[in-house]
């Protein structure tokens, strides 16, 4: 397979970018793994049109996939309930009001702080920032592109920093089957200092909400939504608390389920069990607030809240289509091959910068970051084992390139997520972070070099 393993990335990005066509630009990936998995590919394409159905409908063996495309529903209707019952429109006024966003950039401030303070999971890391913030990014004329950077920009670069989450139980199990001669959590302790492209990413973020300088197309991007427009009518202001406690019910839950499914170790919950239950249980207390105090009528609810899942679909959709190219690459080897064609025969202090860069390859080939670690891990934590090299350095540099190549994919799941947190249309989202991430990309694969010539 070797090198036709990159054939469906390359086209679903060819499609993506000549088309902007996203829908339809994994469906032709999937068909196409698929059609090159079999053993006559060339004249079999029915075989490979009823294989791509399978594959999608494969998606949900996944206990874990089959959450996350169920979260993504519910999130649909918890916005759409806080919206329309009027919370988001009080908390904006009370925010204003309390001088704590008394401009643009302090609303950007505010957003930035809320994503690295919810740092147990990166979905709700974005789902919160994004949710309290798109009512004060309207009321200052800012664009929805510019807050889905702030919070997709500060989501995973911040977890994978302050490693008490789902991000680093995942990390500590794929490397507890190597000798150190440290324990693992030192070595995964270790990469905090030499994760350049998260610290460079966080350290964008806040200088850019500070100053509310933009570059690039997010400096022009049009303020408005891209995803639910129809429920961006005027709302009359109610109590902050229909807004509030669906809030802190999902963090407070996210954190209670994460506690309870890591058998009382929040470090071993399930991130999608407990996403799912929280998002599940804010919706439910949503519901209820607007049906006993705010006097809405259940039919009138239920409309509310399959109006807001409608709104997602498309996203959804995408979300599915992402996940199932994600399980042909791996059935391909996608991410193992380019591992081995950057990797090579190399000088040792090239090592990291390499390591850095195939981890964005595969992150952005396969538009996960999590699959990222799963396939580079094994190929890089024994290399420098071997050879004597900085295992804090080595693997702080897969996990950066991880995180790099994921905010440049359009076919991410977590790029997916961040946009219909903020309610901006996927490819503009894409499209306006896309300059950001690899200008900070370009500088930490150089400060990678460095590090291999100072330290190896």
């Amino acid at each position: 397979m070797d090198w036709l393993s990159v054939v469906p990335p390359v086209i679903a990005i060819v499609v993506v970018l000549w088309r902007k066509e996203v829908i339809v630009a994994l469906l032709l990936a999937i068909f196409t793994a698929e059609l090159l998995q079999m053993s006559l590919a060339w004249t079999a394409p029915a075989p490979a049109t009823l294989n791509t159905i399978e594959r999608i409908v494969g998606v949900f063996n996944s206990p874990d996939n089959a959450r996350l495309l169920i979260f993504s529903l519910m999130i649909g209707a918890l916005l759409a309930f806080i919206r329309v019952s009027g919370g988001v429109a009080a908390m904006v006024e009370s925010l204003i009001r309390r001088g704590i966003a008394r401009s643009g950039r302090s609303a950007a401030l505010l957003t930035s702080g809320v994503g690295v303070a919810v740092f147990v999971e990166s979905n709700l890391s974005v789902l919160t920032a994004g949710i309290l913030s798109r009512g004060l990014f309207d009321k200052y004329g800012m664009s929805r592109a510019k807050l889905a950077y702030i919070i997709d920009s500060t989501s995973a670069p911040v977890c994978i920093m302050i490693l008490l989450n789902g991000w680093g139980a995942f990390v500590l199990v794929l490397l507890n089957q190597y000798n150190f001669g440290l324990t693992s959590a030192e070595v995964l302790w270790g990469t905090v200092a030499f994760n350049f492209y998260a610290i460079l990413t966080l350290a964008t973020v806040f200088v850019t909400a500070a100053t509310g300088r933009y570059f690039g197309p997010l400096a022009t991007s049009p303020a408005g939504v891209g995803v639910d427009i129809h429920l961006e009518e005027d709302i009359e202001a109610t109590k902050p608390s229909y807004m509030v406690v669906p809030l802190l019910v999902m963090i407070v839950g996210m954190l209670g389920f994460m506690y309870y499914t890591g058998n009382g170790n929040l470090a071993d919950g399930s991130g999608s069990k407990s996403v799912l239950y929280a998002t599940t249980l804010a919706t439910l207390v949503a519901y209820f607030q607007m049906l006993l105090g705010a006097g809405f009528e259940h039919v009138r609810l239920v409309k509310i809240a399959f109006q807001g899942m409608g709104d997602l679909m498309p996203l959804v959709a995408i979300l599915l289509l992402a996940l199932a190219l994600g399980q042909s690459l791996g059935d391909m080897g996608t991410g193992a091959y380019i591992a081995k064609l950057v990797g090579g025969n190399l000088p040792n202090f090239l090592i990291p910068a390499m390591l850095f860069l195939a981890g964005a390859l595969i992150s952005f080939s396969t538009g996960t970051s999590w699959g990222t670690f799963a396939i580079l891990i094994p190929l890089g934590m024994p290399l420098a084992i071997s050879l004597d090299l900085p295992a804090s350095l080595c693997l702080a540099a897969i996990l950066g390139g991880g995180v790099f190549g994921d905010h440049c994919s359009p076919i991410s799941d977590t790029t997916a997520v961040s946009a219909i947190a903020s309610g901006c249309d996927l490819l503009e989202h894409v499209r306006t972070q896309l300059p950001y991430a690899v200008t900070v990309g370009a500088i930490s694969l150089l400060m990678y070099l460095v590090a291999g010539i100072v330290l190896i």
